[in-house]
């Protein structure tokens, strides 16, 4: 019982947060057959390790599941686990959620679902982690001294920046298309301040696989479950074809 409000607390916060987080940037597509990649998978799976379990869990996901994209215990021993955790252990972290939130504003997420619960009309959940990721700029305005177009005023820092380095975001002062009156505040691009360790190309690349990896997390079975489905939709597909016929037979002499 407590597993399941505790599934549901989860996903009422999540809600919730992307009520709040709405942005009119339109979302960059993520490339959805990396979810199938398990090399992109397996890069996914350390960057999330080293970068996002720090401050979030994944609460509803064990280290053992990653045999799925095939990573041995070995592996995950080596290279995935800290020092007290065992590979059956959730994916879990040791942040205190009162510090946290006195330090963000609120206490980050679970991302075990993250990817399903961001979808929109606006794009998949897949699309808004990949852009998100990709969309921090320096706003020394901000308590972090970051910002996000995805999601303005957000309270998490860019915990990745090492790898993409500074940008900031361009805006521009445009007259509202509705109300000649009324100015927007229009997003143009963002211009790189201060190079990271990877190039432009490579951390669009690396966020691909660590999006990839959530959306498999949220879901490890979705593979087979494609597939199998297929098999299901072609033997209801020839099971109708022989009740029809056999249908035909049973009634031909009373026709």
């Amino acid at each position: 019982m407590k597993r399941i409000l505790a599934c549901l607390l989860v996903l009422v916060g999540f809600a919730g947060l992307s009520h709040a987080s709405e942005s009119t940037v339109p979302l960059d597509r993520f490339q959805k057959e990396r979810v199938t990649d398990m090399a992109a998978l397996q890069h996914g799976a350390k960057l999330f390790v080293n970068y996002c379990l720090n401050c979030h869990a994944a609460a509803f996901m064990r280290y053992n599941r990653l045999r799925d994209i095939g990573l041995g215990d070995e592996q995950i021993k080596k290279n995935l686990l800290f020092a007290t955790e065992k590979v059956g252990d959730l994916m879990t972290v040791s942040l205190d959620p009162k510090h946290a939130k006195e330090w963000f504003g609120a206490v980050p997420p679970d991302l075990s679902v993250v990817a399903r619960s961001r979808a929109s009309a606006g794009g998949s959940g897949a699309d808004y982690l990949y852009t998100y990721l990709r969309s921090f700029y320096r706003d020394e305005t901000r308590p972090t001294g970051w910002n996000n177009t995805v999601f303005p005023a957000v309270g998490m820092p860019h915990a990745l920046w090492e790898l993409q380095g500074e940008q900031r975001a361009i805006f521009t002062e445009e007259k509202d298309a509705h109300d000649p009156t009324k100015t927007q505040h229009v997003f143009k691009g963002f211009e790189i301040s201060k190079p990271g360790k990877m190039t432009k190309a490579e951390y669009d690349l690396a966020m691909a696989d660590l999006t990839a990896y959530m959306v498999w997390m949220a879901e490890p079975v979705q593979n087979e479950r494609v597939r199998l489905g297929v098999w299901v939709l072609l033997f209801l597909a020839v099971f109708t074809l022989i009740a029809w016929r056999l249908n035909a037979a049973y009634w031909k002499d009373i026709k």
